[in-house]
């Protein structure tokens, strides 16, 4: 599998993708190129043996599934990989405009998901999401996407703070707030955004628009082994999961690659992995597929979910942050999470079998647990689970700058991730 081809495809979906709207619409795009037939959840589903499709729920979480071309009831389970859409950004408030003395015009946000701040300091922002607006046949939505550089979040000066550098607690509402322009462009975001969309400025009636870092994903290091760009976390895992399984042919299990929105704020949301939208669509599988409920059970049991979502590599600054032996690096190949109070679901049956997996893909694994001082986050593996219960491993690709504005990764591991994700598919 050619490296650099692979990387700037995942470039090219990052940099394409900056929310979970036109993350999954773009995902929708690499589907349809690959013969998958959109489903709607409000209309009745029509799925046959050897069939491809997908489904979207809020147009911001997209489930994907193959079904084997064999009789329904040789099915033996569900193939399963997990990803999330989202990103840690800024969130513009219902009413965002907001000036400054009659100077300045600043947009006032909120955060979404537990971010770094400084990291969003002096770079060159936009703003992308969706607008919704009445049409004739009800409400609508489209995306939209200012692609220049429309806000920046600049810095004090040192000389204003002299102990900058030892360092600075930010406040969202006082310090993180964008500078957009001179207090007469008030009112001009919503004229350039209607114009995207087609439409009167009059008739938007709803906005989810996020603030986004407009640097783009590059090729880092003297032997060009790292990549840096925003959203790598989870958008690499989000691609991979897609990529692999429009490369693979279900044979006895249905594969199916899940992308969820709202994993960074806790997945509650209907779209969300603690949300019925796995169970809905995996019930609805079996049920146009004239199984019933014990076999659909039958089939759970025999199942198996990889849940994808980006792992912290060692820090090459800050070694003491990592634990003494689990400690994997950038190009170590695919981590394998593990946390003894369950945060990440990995357990010995399901390491093993993503640990099968990767010596079939012939593809290097790691191990992540915290520090047993050092309380650590959780994924959408265990959130799932509560939903749909099946034997489930955590992975993700090692990573610095979790949450970070521009994160960094390993040249090497989207490559393995793929390989190791199509081996599961091909099973």
């Amino acid at each position: 599998m050619n490296q650099e081809k692979q990387l700037q495809k995942l470039f090219t979906f990052i940099e394409e993708s900056p929310t979970c709207f036109h993350a999954v619409a773009n995902t929708e795009k690499m589907l349809e190129e690959a013969g998958f037939s959109k489903l709607e959840e409000k209309n009745k589903w029509d799925i046959q043996k050897g069939g491809k499709y997908y489904v979207n729920r809020n147009k911001s979480s997209i489930i994907a599934f193959t079904i084997p071309d064999i009789e329904p009831k040789a099915v033996k389970g569900f193939h399963m990989v997990a990803a999330h859409s989202d990103s840690p950004c800024f969130k513009l408030k219902e009413i965002p405009e907001g000036t400054l003395d009659t100077a300045y015009l600043k947009w006032n946000v909120e955060k979404y998901g537990g971010m770094i701040l400084s990291t969003w300091l002096d770079r060159p922002l936009s703003i992308a999401g969706r607008v919704v607006y009445k049409a004739k046949d009800g409400m609508e939505s489209c995306l939209v996407n200012l692609e220049k550089d429309t806000a920046i979040i600049p810095n004090v000066a040192i000389h204003m703070n002299r102990d900058m550098n030892k360092g600075v607690e930010y406040n969202p509402q006082i310090d993180m707030q964008p500078l957009v322009g001179q207090a007469d462009a008030k009112g001009m975001y919503l004229e350039l955004l209607a114009k995207e969309a087609g439409i009167e400025k009059e008739a938007i009636l709803g906005t989810d628009l996020f603030l986004y870092n407009r640097d783009k994903c590059h090729v880092i290091g003297l032997d060009e082994m790292f990549i840096a760009g925003p959203r790598l976390d989870d958008l690499e895992c989000a691609y991979a999961g897609m990529k692999a399984l429009t490369k693979e042919e279900a044979k006895e299990y249905i594969n199916l690659c899940a992308v969820f929105d709202n994993e960074e704020i806790g997945s509650g949301t209907k779209q969300g992995a603690d949300s019925t939208f796995l169970k809905d669509v995996l019930v609805r599988i079996c049920t146009k597929l004239g199984l019933g409920e014990e076999e659909y059970r039958c089939m759970l049991a025999d199942s198996f979910l990889i849940s994808a979502d980006n792992a912290h590599a060692l820090h090459p600054n800050h070694p003491e942050k990592a634990d003494t032996a689990n400690r994997p690096v950038l190009n170590g190949g695919i981590v394998i999470k593990y946390h003894g109070s369950q945060k990440y679901a990995t357990d010995a049956y399901s390491s093993a079998v993503m640990k099968d997996i990767c010596h079939k893909a012939k593809v290097p694994y790691q191990a992540y647990a915290n520090r047993s001082d050092i309380v650590g986050g959780s994924t959408l593996g265990n959130i799932s689970t509560a939903q749909v219960s099946v034997n489930t491993v955590d992975i993700g690709l090692p990573q610095l700058a979790m949450h970070s504005a521009l994160e960094t990764a390993g040249a090497k591991d989207i490559v393995y991730l793929l390989e190791a994700l199509q081996t599961f598919y091909r099973q």
